[in-house]
């Protein structure tokens, strides 16, 4: 029976094209699948190499990921350090002011000048790490720099210009920290509207 179904098997192959005889199929198989299992052997090895490098970089990728980040959150932490450094003897002086104030017999006067000259000092240093007052007395209303509080005529100031600042506005390197609350002019009593 075994027989019959190789038989059969070798005909079908006939007429399908294919050669029937087993042994030199097998041999035909052999010398080919030997250069291509050469061939398999070095795509896997070229695989595998390709995967360790992969396997790296993304190792290294990520490694420098955590290092930047953490470089990040070390300049956000220690980034003000200059500041503070600057603001400390300012710190002292306000210090020092404030044990005078509280001795018998204060001079007034003095401690006025002594607080002028901290106040001074002060807006030294923070011009000196880039902060900049916004001071726009007379100056066009800028509505990106500045804060109307309130309009009121006036016939000596021109209409939208600033007539007086309630708080002075700051900017820290040209970037608005904080604008300026200021007063507006509606320009004299008669022309403008009133706020």
């Amino acid at each position: 029976m075994a027989n019959t179904e190789t038989s059969r098997n070798n005909e079908k192959k006939a007429e399908a094209g294919a050669p029937a005889g087993g042994a030199a199929d097998t041999a035909r198989e052999g010398a080919g699948g030997l250069a291509g299992t050469d061939a398999v052997a070095e795509a896997k090895r070229q695989a595998e190499e390709h995967y360790d490098r992969f396997v790296r970089i993304a190792a290294d990728l990520e490694n420098f990921r955590k290092r930047a980040a953490r470089e990040r959150d070390e300049m956000r932490q220690y980034a003000v350090a200059g500041l503070v450094e600057a603001l400390l003897p300012i710190l002292d002086n306000l210090a020092l002011g404030l044990e005078a104030a509280r001795k018998p017999g204060a001079d007034v006067e003095a401690l006025a000048g002594g607080v002028e000259m901290v106040l001074a000092q002060f807006r030294s240093t923070l011009a000196g790490n880039g902060v900049e007052e916004i001071n726009p007395v007379g100056e066009r209303f800028d509505p990106h720099r500045h804060e109307a509080i309130s309009h009121q005529p006036d016939p000596k100031v021109p209409e939208e210009s600033v007539i007086s600042v309630v708080r002075p506005g700051y900017a820290l390197n040209g970037r608005l920290v904080r604008p300026a609350s200021v007063v507006v002019s509606s320009g004299p009593a008669g022309e403008g509207g009133s706020g």
